[in-house]
């Protein structure tokens, strides 16, 4: 996979806490300016930039993980070059207890850790496309409902592409469900409702 897409990434410090503002995931030897598809997940996970460079001012290669795989899938399928990855939140950790943990505090802090944040409009007026397909897949942990209905509001798209809960309005299902067949037909739903999308757009 990694011989085939190249995976960069922006990571900066917000104070204490370890970021990173988005990640783009492109095929080797590919040039492309804009992205195929937008990608907007919950956060990243712990890992970070290959040469420990997260002083935000530079992007840094990163070592892709099963999810950005989950994208790398998807892109495929599709015959996307390039795909860009943003995150309700910036914060980078993997544990889902930990991570509320530090958002709690973090938002007592009135730190902008969101690029949905009002605060940060500059960064989604410059990093986020709205003229290709959006893919929601942050997840469907009710304790997100704040930050999700916030990107929702922002993005303001009539079509995002993902898989909904049933009836939640604001849940939309992660790349990576615990079933190696139930990541398949994630994969698979997900090559269908951008062929949908596709569809539509050339009504």
């Amino acid at each position: 996979m990694t011989s085939r897409f190249e995976v960069k990434g922006f990571f900066y410090r917000l104070h204490d806490y370890s970021c990173r503002k988005y990640l783009d995931i492109k095929k080797s030897g590919v040039d492309v300016a804009a992205p195929d598809l937008m990608a907007v997940m919950m956060n990243p996970g712990s890992a970070g930039p290959v040469n420990g460079d997260d002083n935000g001012e530079t992007e840094s290669e990163v070592v892709p993980d099963a999810t950005q795989r989950q994208l790398t899938r998807v892109m495929d399928a599709c015959d996307f070059a390039y795909a860009r990855l943003i995150n309700l939140s910036d914060l980078r950790e993997s544990k889902s207890a930990r991570l509320f943990a530090a958002l709690r505090k973090i938002d007592a802090e009135r730190l902008p850790h969101s690029i949905f944040d009002p605060a940060r409009r500059h960064d989604f007026d410059t990093l986020f496309l709205d003229a290709v397909p959006v893919l929601y897949a942050w997840g469907v942990d009710k304790r997100l409902e704040p930050l999700a209905k916030q990107a929702m509001s922002l993005i303001d798209t009539a079509s995002p592409v993902g898989i909904q809960k049933p009836g939640v309005d604001y849940a939309f299902y992660h790349p990576l469900p615990p079933h190696r067949g139930k990541q398949n037909a994630w994969v698979d739903t997900i090559r269908a409702n951008l062929f949908r999308y596709r569809g539509d757009r050339d009504e």
